[in-house]
Formats: C-alpha cells, structure tokens, sequence
C-alpha cells in the first residue's frame, strides 16, 4: 500500500503528541529522533526535492512557513508550541544578556537549537520552565570595579564596588546542568542533531573557503567613526554602507560569534570556550592575524551597525531594536526581498546565500565578513554565488 505524504506527517505527529505512545518508544528515543521526524514530515508535507528539505523543515520552526492544506493539523501544532517556546526562551536571554559584558552574552541560536532538539513534541514551557533552562548556560560571578563619586562639595572621590554579571558557561558544563534540570542524559546523538540544526541556522562557522577575486582593506585602525553619517541618531541605510566600508578599510578581521569590539585576550578566550570548532579550529590563525583588532563575523557586520550608539562609540549588545540573530534568521525576517536577479540597485541592501551574508555598497560590489582565514572583504556581486537580496528589518531605506 502506498503511502501518502500526509500518513507520514501525521504519524510522526502523532507518536509526538500522544504520552503513552511517547513511553512506550522511550523519551531518550523521542528526544534523539523528534528532529528528524520534524525533518521527514516537513519534508513530505512540503513536497520540493533536493537538499532544501532540512532547511525547511527546521525553518518552520525557527523562521514559521506558509503551510499547505496537506499539513496535519497536529503537526503545525507543535512547530507552534516550538516557536512559542522559543519567544519565551528569548525573553529570559535578553534579560540575562543585559547583565553581560565584555561582548560574552549567550548564544540565542544555541540555545534554541539545544532546546528544540532536546524538547520537540512536549508543550511549550511556562516562562519560569523558560528561564529554568536558559539559566543551564549561564552563571554569576561577583566582580569589582572602580567608580568616581561626586560629593556634595564637589570634589570627586574614587571608590571600590562589587557588582555581579551573569557570565555563559562552557557548552560541556551547559550540558551538564541540563541533564541535572531535565533529569535525562544527552547523548552523542543529541549533540549531533544540536550541531546540525545550529550549523543549518547559524552558517559555517568558518565562513568557508574562496578562491574567486577579493581586497583586502589595507588599514589596522581600532576606532570606530561616524563623521561621515548621514544621520547618526537613526539606523539607515547610508550610513550602514558607510560602517561597513569603514570596518573594510580599517583592516577587520573575522572571528565566528563577534560583531565589531576589539578581539582582547579575555574575548578571545571566552570564544575559544564558546565555539571550541568554529573559533578552537582557527586558534593559531586568529592570534597572529587578527588578535588586538576589531573583529566580526558576517552578520555581525550588520549587527554591529545596529548596535552602535554613537553617543558612545560603543557596540551595545542587543540595543537600538537589532535583535540578535544570524544571517539566515534576517533573511527569513524581510518583509521586502527577492532573487539576485530582481535586485534594485540600492546601495545598504543585503545580499544573501544560505548561511551568509553581506552589505551590498553600490556600484556592483559588496563588503563582507567572508571567513576566517580572509577578515572583512570588498568583493564584486557577480559570480560570488549570492542567490537573494534583502531590504534589512530595522534599517531605514526611505
């Protein structure tokens, strides 16, 4: 007997959904093979071929997807529960991440990816659940810091306080304490889903290998400069081609998890912690070459602009409406884009290929944080393998 698309979807669904049927295959079981029951319904439920299944099946829940009337109903339920669980899971992070500093905030597509992999199929949590699980990556640390006091005759006065910041663990430790909180062990295989679904989310960490024409930025400077803003008290597109082609001219390189601040040994030690492959793999390269200098990755390089108060001069994690989120996460939340071959010719548009991204400046070229081994980068929009272009959310084009 043949079957149908919606049989299978439905089934997975089903084994999901039902507590009994989710005993009697064993929750470790369900927790190891609910991504990829996720991955098989999507991807008979979707019904393209090729290797765009994973990305669409994991999209539904990270990005939500138009579903057709072949889609049980059971299924979109909990890729709704999900996403609901993931806005919880984003409120705790940006609470905690508020109390970071030094650029070491948890990792938002991290997390997620460890929650969905680990929780497809329950019910979204409560927020408390929420904030429970987020508080597995991360713990307090007591620290000292000088500050001048004005007194009232005034003189200023300097003085020693204690304050506390929240400070992400080691994935390893993460780990750890999940497996304390949710009372279950995570296993080789868990961890291998979890890397899969945040490569997919996230890109390549590396930012991959380039053999076609790129320049370099011949400068080293540290500063950052909005003289030539055409507007420095909003984010808009202008000026974003002006940052971008400051942050190239000035020499900077890339370094996976960063977004403009200057690569101290303290950063570079908390990145080497955060992303044992994607930045542990480059060690040697990244402290001869871009160790002391302003560093990014490609959607940092966007993040980075949307974060910069130039009242400052500082990079404020998470400020000025720029949320966190990685180069396919933007794309997938434009309200205006298209393929490369529609693309207007608006210098500050982004241009987009699954896992990367850059700031399209004008004249046919492109600044980009193109990898690790190659720092940010002015290269020609043709044959770079761009496939869509997108208008930024957050960014004024008018």
């Amino acid at each position: 007997m043949a079957v149908s698309a919606g049989m299978i979807a439905k089934a997975a669904a089903t084994v999901l959904s039902n507590e009994k049927l989710r005993k009697g295959v064993g929750w470790t079981l369900v927790a190891i093979l609910s991504p990829v029951i996720v991955l098989i319904a999507l991807l008979c439920s979707i019904g393209s071929g090729g290797a765009d299944h994973n990305n669409q099946a994991v999209a539904a829940a990270f990005y939500g997807v138009s579903y057709s009337t072949e889609v049980p109903a059971e299924f979109r339920y909990h890729i709704e529960e999900m996403r609901t669980a993931f806005s919880l899971l984003d409120s705790a992070m940006a609470s905690v991440n508020g109390q970071t500093e030094s650029g070491n905030g948890l990792d938002p597509i991290r997390i997620k990816a460890v929650f969905y992999a680990l929780c497809f199929g329950e019910d979204a949590p409560s927020a408390r659940a929420a904030s429970r699980f987020v508080e597995c990556f991360y713990t307090w640390e007591t620290r000292t810091r000088t500050v001048d006091v004005e007194n009232g005759d005034g003189t200023v006065t300097s003085t020693v306080e204690e304050y506390t910041v929240a400070v992400p663990v080691s994935l390893y430790q993460a780990y750890a304490n999940l497996e304390a909180e949710l009372g279950r062990t995570i296993t080789e295989d868990d961890k291998s889903n979890i890397n899969h679904i945040y490569s997919m989310i996230a890109g390549a960490a590396g930012g991959g290998n380039y053999n076609g024409e790129f320049l370099r930025g011949d400068g080293s400077s540290i500063d950052l400069d909005v003289s030539a803003f055409t507007d420095p008290n909003s984010k808009n597109a202008a000026d974003l081609v002006t940052y971008a082609i400051h942050a190239w001219e000035s020499g900077w390189g890339y370094v996976w998890g960063t977004y403009g601040d200057v690569l101290t040994e303290s950063l570079f030690a908390y990145k080497l912690e955060q992303y044992p492959d994607g930045v542990g793999s480059y060690e040697d390269f990244i402290r001869a070459n871009w160790l002391g200098g302003r560093t990014t990755d490609c959607v940092g390089l966007i993040k980075g602009y949307g974060w910069l108060s130039p009242e400052t001069m500082t990079i404020d994690y998470g400020s000025h409406g720029m949320p966190d989120i990685g180069a396919n996460q933007m794309y997938y939340s434009a309200t205006e884009s298209g393929t490369i071959d529609t693309m207007p010719d608006i210098p500050g548009l982004a241009v987009w290929h699954d896992g990367h991204i850059g700031v399209y400046i004008g004249g046919g070229q492109v600044i980009e944080a193109m990898g690790t081994k190659y720092g940010v980068v002015k290269t020609e929009l043709a044959n770079r393998g761009w496939t869509h272009w997108l208008k930024i959310p957050y960014i004024n084009y008018d």
